[in-house]
């Protein structure tokens, strides 16, 4: 059993660190991965050994042949497999230490790594990333960022300071077809673009009360899984997965899917603060579990040279069936059109357009035609495809970064602190998107006003409490 966490001792430790680090304010400080010898493998840390832990072990050690100093995960059984597949993959499990509360592992190793990867429920993203950088290590963490919109600024305001670099698991971005997206737009090809469509069929949410409490599993450190979240007992329908649906843990289907299908949308069409979201459609959810469906609209205001932009987000939908999918998605007022039967329409009318393979999409609806793109990207083409054709491939303006990690880790190694996807640009994506959360807690045909330079709801006073949440003691960011 360890040993209680002595927060004072860790803050202690910390500020000791800081004379030392480029951290806040220091502007000038060296920096840390820049002044190892880089002919060493970079020292990483996984925090989090789930599904995309083990994506990033085998990106960090198979495809990149960097070390692994660490691992951390509340849930011990983890250990013994993640060991396995080291020991698997011919490397040492023995050399690799274990830890329950990456606040020890941050106390305790601090010294002996570069760089932390972070795949935990989305409620702890950004204490371990802010410790990191404020500790001088780079920082990779899955999408969203963050879990809330207080915690993406503050998050930015430190990357910003710092001079190590930082990554968000976006793969998307760092891929082709987003980065072609933004070259066919910008070129004009389907000139002004007023609204855009994009879905996903991930229904991460839920109806009705919690589930009974039940017993901590063997070997879970149910304290530490729960974080900085207000605390509860342990119950069915949290742990592996189950997290993303409910609001103290998880960002709901757009936590889950938003910052890849919406990327394009972000990027391309170059979207800052939007004046109002609102929810069209609303199907199950409670007082504290997301919808099981919605239809969401963020209303963008004119920018740089672009008109103002309707950005549709439809989730929980079934993008080859009709506008009713099996269980229905009531609308809360009205019957504006829905995605799906869009897809369907354009479908049905280019079978051979490909535009129902992907469970995710997103239409980019202009005066001069339309464009399709797939989850991350993928799939690129004007509709019908044959117009790929007729229009001018536009010349490539844009980098073409390897995959993300790799990216992030080429970073840390020669001292470059830009990368595909820094938290500059995915903690703004991440707030854009969490932002149909506030309009999901305001409810159906509730317009959401907002005052993005300010991060505050103009009309619905009470919907500013979702914006920052309070932390348990020892859990603050």
């Amino acid at each position: 059993m360890n040993a209680p966490f002595n927060r004072r001792l860790f803050l202690k430790r910390s500020a000791l660190i800081a004379g030392a680090l480029p951290v806040v304010g220091s502007g000038t400080g060296p920096n840390l991965l820049a002044a190892e010898n880089r002919a060493d493998p970079l020292r990483c840390v996984q925090i989090g050994c789930g599904g995309r832990g083990m994506y990033h072990l085998s990106a960090v050690l198979e495809a990149n042949k960097q070390r692994l100093v660490a691992i951390v995960d509340v849930f011990e059984p983890r250990f013994p497999v993640v060991k396995k597949w080291l020991q698997d993959k011919g490397h040492n499990p023995d050399q690799v230490q274990t830890f329950t509360d990456y606040r020890r592992m941050f106390d305790r190793l601090h010294g002996q790594f570069d760089a932390v990867f972070i795949a935990t429920p989305n409620h702890q993203h950004a204490l371990p990333a802010m410790i990191a950088m404020q500790l001088g290590k780079g920082v990779f963490c899955e999408k969203p960022v963050c879990h809330s919109i207080g915690e993406a600024r503050t998050l930015r305001s430190m990357a910003e300071q710092v001079k190590t670099p930082t990554q968000m698991g976006n793969q998307g971005h760092a891929e082709e077809g987003y980065r072609r997206l933004c070259e066919y737009i910008w070129s004009g090809a389907i000139g002004q673009i007023r609204e855009t469509h994009s879905w996903t069929n991930r229904a991460n949410g839920g109806v009705g009360p919690r589930p009974p409490v039940e017993p901590v599993p063997a070997g879970m450190h149910w304290d530490a899984w729960i974080g900085p979240a207000p605390y509860r007992d342990y119950h069915s329908d949290l742990h592996p997965h189950e997290w993303h649906g409910w609001y103290d843990f998880g960002n709901g289907s757009i936590g889950n899917m938003g910052c890849h299908v919406l990327d394009g949308v972000f990027w391309a069409l170059k979207v800052e603060h939007p004046d109002a979201i609102e929810v069209e459609q609303l199907r199950g959810g409670s007082n504290e579990r997301y919808p099981t469906g919605s239809r969401i609209r963020w209303d963008i205001p004119a920018r740089s040279g672009m008109p103002p932009l309707k950005v549709y987000w439809y989730e929980g939908l079934n993008a080859t069936t009709t506008a009713e999918p099996q269980g229905g998605l009531r609308a809360a007022v009205g019957d504006a059109r829905n995605l799906p039967e869009l897809l369907i329409e354009l479908r049905e009318q280019y079978p051979d357009d490909e535009l129902d393979k992907s469970d995710s999409g997103t239409l980019y609806v202009g005066d001069k035609g339309i464009i399709y793109t797939a989850t991350y990207g993928n799939r690129l083409h004007l509709v019908p495809m044959e117009r790929m054709n007729e229009v001018p491939a536009p010349p490539k303006m844009l980098p073409r970064p390897k995959n993300v990690v790799t990216d992030f880790i080429e970073a840390c190694l020669h001292g470059r602190k830009d990368t595909a996807v820094g938290f500059d640009y995915g903690t703004r994506l991440t707030e854009f998107a969490i932002l149909g959360n506030l309009a999901q807690h305001a409810g159906g045909r509730q317009k959401v006003e907002w005052d993005g330079p300010n991060m505050r709801v103009k009309n619905l006073p009470g919907l500013n409490a979702w914006i920052q949440r309070e932390y348990r003691e020892g859990w603050r960011i």
